[in-house]
């Protein structure tokens, strides 16, 4: 069996680290707030070279409450890409906002600023930069289309933990950046975790008491908030973990080179490209494929493990039929029957990537 993701192997690496980190929780009952989840906000701000850290509950409160700490004109147009998780969509509704679809790029998948530039109003108050599948989005061309028409900008990496724009880690290169730590995650904790970054000190604050019910101290509550908390346990566990990302991250990016290099020739398939600005973090491999499910069942066969990321464009989903949005030009309409997920992460051995790439190669010579 070639697994798509083992996070128990994972587990057994480090299991001196995570277990003493467990336990040091346990021994000092510091399971909400205290000083495993400051610690955890501490370190994790200075990975990514950024001032603020706050941690929080999941990935999807992270980004409701950033939107909400930007206060932003009531029913104001949020730009998201058409190809992400629902979370980077639904996050703009349930704080009371318009989704507005953008198309994405054909060679990474992140969101198209050509298309943006066509879906800009004077609605337009915030566009959700999603780091897709761990590439960076062209930044520099988001902040053109966006500075001149004070468009606050939200960066989505939810699985771009590591990932760099031009030698910076994303996160700290719009208003405010959001993080989930969903176990499968590059960065993953044992259960729901999540985190919001900032260079501002006002949003910082804002969220952290968006977060904890509208407060700071105690009972002293400004306004009505909600409980989005980062555990301790999770947060040590993640303390513990952070350590090991570069070399995670640096093994995924080998596999990603082996994969490339070795599917070069196989006509059928398109490997995913990196931006030369870019350091993909490959949260996941995608490729686009013809006959797509044969293939996918053609290596469940071959006990190969992958998945779909996503199999439904956002503006095709039934819970966004109802704003119209649905075009076949879209590029993310054509790919989402194309895209599929090869198994990537440090559990791969060089045996299991060859077998892969023998396993494609002998599919598409048939």
């Amino acid at each position: 069996m070639v697994k798509f993701l083992d996070l128990h192997h994972q587990y057994t690496t480090i299991k001196d680290d995570i277990d003493r980190a467990i336990a040091a929780v346990i021994h000092d009952a510091a399971f909400i707030h205290g000083k495993y989840a400051r610690q955890f906000e501490e370190h994790f701000a200075a990975y990514l070279h950024v001032k603020h850290c706050v941690g929080v509950g999941n990935g999807t409160d992270a980004l409701e409450i950033a939107i909400e700490a930007l206060d932003l004109p009531p029913e104001s147009e949020i730009i998201v890409p058409a190809n992400s998780f629902i979370a980077s969509a639904e996050a703009v509704s349930r704080t009371g906002h318009h989704v507005v679809f953008c198309d994405c790029q054909p060679e990474n998948y992140t969101l198209s600023t050509e298309d943006l530039s066509r879906k800009l109003s004077e609605k337009t108050k915030a566009v959700i930069a999603v780091h897709l599948y761990g590439h960076p989005v062209d930044m520099d061309a988001l902040h053109t289309l966006c500075q001149p028409r004070h468009i606050r900008i939200i960066e989505d990496c939810a699985q771009a933990h590591g990932a760099e724009y031009k030698g910076t880690r994303v996160g700290t290169l719009g208003d405010i950046g959001t993080f989930s730590f969903y176990p499968g995650k590059n960065l993953g904790a044992y259960g729901d975790a999540g985190a919001i970054v900032t260079n501002d000190e006002a949003l910082a604050r804002r969220c952290r008491m968006i977060a904890n019910h509208g407060r700071i101290t105690k009972y002293d509550h400004e306004f009505e908030g909600r409980n989005s908390r980062l555990d301790g346990l999770q947060a040590a566990i993640l303390s513990a973990k952070l350590p090991h990302l570069d070399r995670w991250i640096a093994a995924r990016r080998a596999i990603a080179q082996q994969y490339r290099d070795m599917l070069r020739e196989v006509k059928g398939i398109i490997t995913p490209h990196e931006e030369a600005w870019a350091k993909h973090a490959y949260h996941l491999f995608v490729i686009r494929a013809e006959q797509r499910d044969h293939l996918q069942e053609y290596l469940k066969q071959h006990e190969i493990q992958t998945g779909i990321h996503y199999p439904i464009a956002l503006p095709k989903l039934q819970a966004y039929r109802h704003l119209h949005q649905t075009t076949s030009t879209v590029m993310a309409n054509q790919f989402d029957s194309q895209i599929l997920s090869l198994p990537i992460g440090e559990h791969l051995s060089q045996e299991n990537v060859e077998f892969v790439v023998q396993k494609l190669q002998a599919f598409y010579s048939r």
